[in-house]
């Protein structure tokens, strides 16, 4: 398996209708550039809004998985996205003028032909990925699906699916690499039991439904009345049952064909993290909303170590001053000194920097189980970071002290836990005047902002 990030090579369309709305829908695939990952485009829709395919904008999961990104909506995106997930394609735009791609067969197998026909073109930028080191899980204990993922060295998935009936019993399907997602998943199609074919009807949905894009397990004798609305959502003058319990003009891929679609929708759900995984996931009763979740819990841990890792490049960039330099100028010393760097500094302002540690003392107390940095701490590194840039301008600083004068405007953003690293900026709001310095001082983790005041100090001789 190549390391590059891929596109296609021309764009490409498929029409059909929207499984739901019922309404005819075109797709056009076009080749994007590398880090674009996968973006929907409503062409229907004023100015064109984009949607990018990420966990953060599910917010329905009944029959599909719904996106909304700022009231513009698409729904059952899965289908498309386990096609580029199995095809190995990083990169589309796709313009969409609906809310819904079309069903076609209820499969992915004419989006992997189209895909193909448009050619993959690998980009010159590797691919990321995100690399399992820790079994995750996420269980709905509502439902008793569950899902998780294990350390493993390549992209592998095992759906096991048991719904309590015996017209389905249980079924098992594996994927132990994605060359085999062509052949052996793609065109397996999406399927439901007749009690939620009922419902889906009374909600006046479906209308694009048809015995050719869904498999309908019949598990309850059909009444008169519901087998005369069956033969008018699906334009049929007879609708009957086959012997293995499916309504038939269907025959399945496979025995297994609805865990190997499970299958598939997995892959489409857990494509929304945006990265390739490198682990085995592991569903047991998968669902879209499960599959989702899962995707939003590895999407926030993926944010939070790239949170950490960014703060780690801040923290190892070259400082002018480090402890021993701030311990010349300071007199405060471990555990009251809450400075480790100082990364610039000039006339009138400085910034330093702070590695909150899980083993500052305070955290035992303040909150078990909960551990927040308090304010007052971060007042005090803010106030610390000041007395650098004031002390510095003293050929001897060491006989000096700086007191606290007032402190106006205090205002804390958000919490500051163990592991942030804290990132002081202060400005000289007027020059030192009789020992008076008047300052504005922020605090950021990442860029956001989570403390600042405005703090006068006075500066008296020892």
């Amino acid at each position: 398996m190549s390391n590059k990030q891929t596109t296609i090579k021309r764009s490409i369309s498929l029409e059909g209708v929207g499984i739901h709305t019922g309404n005819k829908v075109k797709i056009t695939f076009n080749p994007a550039e590398a880090d674009t990952g996968y973006v929907f485009k409503r062409i229907d829709l004023i100015d064109s809004p984009e949607i990018e395919a990420l966990s953060k904008y599910v917010v329905n999961t009944q029959r599909g998985t719904t996106l909304d990104k700022e009231g513009v909506k698409l729904k059952t995106i899965e289908h498309v996205l386990a096609a580029l997930v199995g095809l190995e394609i990083d990169n589309v735009h796709m313009e969409i003028d609906g809310e819904e791609p079309p069903i076609l067969d209820g499969s992915s197998k004419f989006f992997v032909e189209a895909l193909e026909s448009a050619e993959i073109k690998t980009l010159d930028k590797i691919r990321s990925e995100y690399i399992v080191k820790d079994v995750i899980s996420y269980v709905d204990d509502e439902t008793g699906s569950e899902i998780t993922v294990i350390p493993n060295d390549k992209y592998q998935i095992t759906t096991m699916v048991d719904y309590d009936t015996k017209i389905l019993g249980t079924q098992n399907a594996s994927l132990n690499d994605l060359n085999e997602f062509k052949d052996k998943f793609s065109n397996a199609r999406t399927f439901s039991f007749l009690h939620e074919i009922e419902m889906l009807l009374e909600n006046n949905l479906i209308k694009g439904g048809d015995l050719n894009n869904a498999i309908v397990y019949v598990d309850k004798k059909i009444s008169d009345n519901t087998m005369d609305k069956l033969k008018k959502a699906f334009n049929k003058e007879k609708i009957s049952v086959k012997p293995n319990g499916i309504l038939d003009n269907l025959n399945l891929h496979y025995p297994n064909e609805a865990a190997r679609h499970k299958l598939l929708d997995v892959m489409g759900d857990l494509a929304l993290i945006g990265k390739r995984i490198r682990g085995k996931v592991i569903a047991k009763k998968p669902g879209h909303k499960t599959n989702t979740e899962f995707a939003k819990k590895i999407s926030s841990i993926i944010e939070l170590e790239e949170s950490f890792k960014i703060q780690k490049d801040m923290y190892d960039k070259k400082a002018i001053m480090d402890a021993d330099d701030i311990m010349n100028i300071l007199p405060h010393r471990p555990p009251f000194l809450f400075v480790d760097k100082i990364l610039e500094i000039s006339e009138n302002s400085i910034t330093g920097l702070k590695y909150v540690s899980p083993e500052e003392p305070y955290f035992k107390g303040h909150f078990p189980g909960r551990p927040v940095m308090p304010g007052v701490l971060q007042i005090e590194a803010m106030a610390q970071v000041g007395g650098v840039l004031v002390l510095s301008t003293f050929p001897d600083p060491e006989n000096y002290l700086t007191f606290f004068a007032r402190i106006e405007n205090a205002k804390f953003k958000r919490t500051v836990v163990p592991g942030d690293v804290l990132i002081f900026k202060l400005e000289l709001l007027s020059p030192i005047r009789r020992g008076i310095s008047h300052m504005i001082a922020r605090a950021y983790v990442n860029g956001e902002l989570t403390t600042e005041a405005e703090m006068k100090a006075k500066i008296i001789e020892k």
